[in-house]
């Protein structure tokens, strides 16, 4: 099981080339940055994790322009979305983006992507919120196909474009893994439909509580009759210990997230150094 690191890479915390880089020097698999374009002053849409929204999700960064940064500094970590937005971005121009990171990176770009919960955030960029999951469905599709052919064309509802000439192509063929994050049964089939890899969120649960909801996955994947080496399993947000991690690991998970504050780089640092010591199996 791989270790990777997740952030909400904002304007007052370690610049996301920096962690990266730090990221990569202590031996993490991957980088994930989350995105939000902004966030409606109204607040009618109430915050999943509950109470207030913190500041970090009207201040970070575009995830497109923090990855490039990083990918300018490093050479082996891994540089992922977690999530992008996809629905509100218009999808010939992100999967131009995606490609070249992956280019620039050498490879080493994860997609991952969602439908987001900010009914009003969506909506300032045309995007209706019942709609969100087949607008998203189409976007990986014709994403794909961008991405794979030479002469691309699509044709649906939400995503409609005739045959197209975009360059570069990524450089992982036919292209980057494409990961889709969600908690419920629906997202599973989403993940087993048309995805690469699921993303749930640990958030405090813990990986006894989120057992059920992995024997279903592998329960609907056999189903579905995907390979079990087809899609991965990467957890955002797990508790930093040894025996969460060795739970998560029995249970299959190819990759486990630590969640890092948006915070100052004399206090991320120490935070590396402490997460570190669980690559090599030692407790914090």
């Amino acid at each position: 099981m791989q270790l990777g690191l997740t952030m909400f890479a904002t304007d007052y915390a370690i610049a996301p080339h920096e962690l990266a880089k730090e990221a990569e020097d202590r031996g993490f698999e991957s980088l994930w940055l989350p995105e939000h374009t902004h966030i409606p002053a109204s607040r009618r849409s109430p915050y999943p994790a509950g109470g207030e929204l913190p500041p970090e999700y009207w201040h970070s960064y575009d995830p497109f322009v923090a990855l490039s940064a990083a990918a300018a500094i490093t050479k082996k970590i891994k540089l992922a979305t977690g999530i992008c937005l996809l629905i509100e971005r218009d999808t010939i121009t992100t999967a131009h983006a995606a490609a070249s990171l992956d280019q620039l990176s050498g490879g080493r770009f994860i997609f991952g992507v969602g439908g987001g919960w900010n009914a009003e955030e969506m909506e300032n960029h045309g995007t209706v919120f019942k709609t969100r999951f087949k607008k998203l469905k189409e976007q990986v599709l014709a994403v794909r196909a961008i991405w794979s052919q030479e002469e691309a064309a699509f044709h649906g509802e939400f995503v409609d474009f005739d045959a197209i000439w975009c360059h570069p192509k990524p450089v992982q063929k036919p292209g980057p893994p494409i990961v889709l994050g969600g908690m419920s049964l629906l997202s599973i089939d989403r993940v087993l439909a048309y995805g690469d890899g699921w993303l749930p969120i640990d958030g405090g649960m813990g990986p006894d509580a989120l057992g059920p909801l992995f024997a279903e996955f592998e329960r609907r994947r056999e189903a579905a009759g995907r390979e079990r080496e087809s899609v991965s399993i990467s957890v955002y947000g797990v508790p930093q210990n040894a025996e969460a991690l060795d739970k998560y690991r029995t249970l299959g998970v190819t990759r486990a997230l630590f969640r890092l504050r948006s915070e100052a780089r004399d206090v991320v640092l120490p935070k590396l150094d402490r997460l570190a010591q669980l690559l090599v199996g030692s407790a914090l």
